[in-house]
C-alpha cells in the first residue's frame, strides 16, 4: 500500500517496537563462518552504529537484513515481515545504501533516480515529488545531468543516498553512508540522518568512530561474526581505561619530581607518562570504586598540587574515555591468531 505522495507507509509495530528484528542469523561460505548467530532489534527513532573491523562479518550481515542473501540460518524481519519468506513486503519498506553505491554510470542521477522511482512503484506527480524531495537532501542540484561515471566518489556516494531514501522508507540500512565525502559533506549528510531518525529505524555500519558519537543512538560492535558489545556510545566509551581519567600537560624538565608527586596523590592507581619536545603529558588513571566522583576529585586535586609546585601547566581536561581503545581491545579479526578469514 502507499501514501497519497506515493511513498511506503511506516507499516508494522508500533513506535518504540522493534522494527528491524535479527535473530540467530548466520552465514557459512564453505567452511567459513562469515556470521555466526548474531541476534539484535533496532527500535523506531533508533541510529544504530554498527562496527567492527574488516572481515567482521558488517556488509555479509546488512546484505541478509535487506534479503540480498540467504542466511545460512537464524531469521531477519522488517516490520514484521521476514525477509526470506516475505521477501518483497518487506524490501519495500528498506531504503538501503549498499558498499560502494553501486549504480548505471552511463545515466546521469536524474534519469537513476527516475529509474529507482518507476523501480518503487512511484509515478507522475508522487514520483517527482520523491526525486526533488530526494535530490534536496543529498544536494545533488549541480550534477543532476553528467553522467554518474564522469561524478566525484563524494557525488556517486550521494546518489546513492538519495536511491536510498527515495521512497521514505521507515528502515535505512546504510554502508559506510559517508565514505568517499569531505568534512563538510559528511556535516550535512550526519544531519540528514538525525532528521530523518524520529520516524525511522536506522542501521549505519561504519569505520569512522566519530560518527558514532556524532549521530547514534546506540553502537554494536561485532568481531568474528559476532556481538562483542551493544550499547549507547556513552556505555561503550565507559568502557575505556581512559573513562574518568585525568590529563596533564607541564612544560619544562620537571618529569621525575612531578611524577613522584603526582603518584603521591590519593586515589590514583597508575600514570602513564608521555614526554614530547619540552612538555610532558601526565594521563592519571584514578582508581574505579568511585567512578562517578572520580574525575571531579582527581582534577582539582592535580589542579591544587599544580599551583602548588609552580608547574607551567600548558593542559589539563578529564578524559571521558576513547572509543577507539574499546574498539581495539574488543576485536581480533585482523590478528595473526585467527582462524579461517571470514568474509566481510
Amino acid at each position: 500500500m502507499q501514501t497519497a505522495n506515493g511513498t511506503h507507509p511506516a507499516a508494522g509495530p508500533a513506535a518504540g517496537d522493534a522494527m528491524i528484528a535479527i535473530d540467530g542469523l548466520t552465514k557459512h561460505f564453505g567452511p567459513f563462518t562469515a556470521v555466526d548467530g548474531i541476534s539484535f532489534t533496532v527500535a523506531r527513532g533508533e541510529v544504530l552504529g554498527f562496527l567492527g573491523p574488516n572481515g567482521a562479518g558488517k556488509s555479509t550481515t546488512m546484505k541478509m537484513i535487506t534479503g540480498f542473501l540467504a542466511p545460512s540460518a537464524g531469521r531477519a524481519s522488517i516490520c514484521g515481515h521476514d525477509v526470506v519468506t516475505d521477501q518483497l513486503p518487506a524490501q519495500r519498506l528498506i531504503g538501503y545504501l549498499p558498499e560502494g553505491a553501486p549504480a548505471y554510470g552511463d545515466m546521469t542521477p536524474l534519469s537513476f533516480l527516475k529509474f529507482i522511482a518507476r523501480v518503487r512503484a512511484l509515478d507522475g506527480a508522487a514520483a517527482m515529488q520523491a526525486i526533488e524531495s530526494a535530490v534536496a537532501a543529498t544536494e545533488l542540484q549541480g550534477v543532476l545531468d553528467q553522467p554518474i561515471d564522469t561524478l566525484s566518489k563524494g557525488f556517486r556516494r550521494r546518489v546513492g543516498l538519495a536511491q536510498a531514501i527515495l521512497h521514505n522508507p521507515p528502515v535505512l540500512i546504510m554502508d559506510e553512508p559517508t565514505d568517499g565525502l569531505d568534512p563538510n559533506q559528511k556535516h550535512e549528510v550526519r544531519k540528514l540522518i538525525g532528521r530523518m531518525a524520529a520516524d525511522k529505524a536506522i542501521v549505519i555500519s561504519t569505520h569512522i568512530l566519530e560518527e558514532v558519537d556524532a549521530i547514534c543512538t546506540r553502537a554494536l560492535i561485532i568481531d568474528r561474526g559476532r556481538v562483542v558489545a551493544d550499547g549507547t556510545p556513552a556505555q561503550l566509551i565507559g568502557r575505556s581505561r581512559y573513562h574518568n581519567a585525568v590529563s596533564l600537560t607541564i612544560g619544562g624538565q620537571v618529569t621525575a619530581v612531578a611524577a613522584e608527586t603526582l603518584k603521591a596523590l590519593p586515589g590514583i592507581e597508575s600514570i602513564e607518562i608521555s614526554p614530547r619536545g619540552t612538555e610532558t603529558t601526565f594521563t592519571l588513571f584514578p582508581l574505579q570504586h568511585d567512578a562517578i566522583s572520580a574525575e571531579v576529585k582527581l582534577i582539582d586535586a592535580v589542579a591544587d598540587l599544580a599551583r602548588q609546585q609552580g608547574w607551567l601547566v600548558r593542559a589539563l581536561y578529564g578524559e571521558p574515555g576513547r572509543l577507539d581503545e574499546v574498539f581495539r581491545n574488543l576485536t581480533r579479526s585482523d590478528t595473526a591468531d585467527m582462524p579461517g578469514k571470514n568474509a566481510a
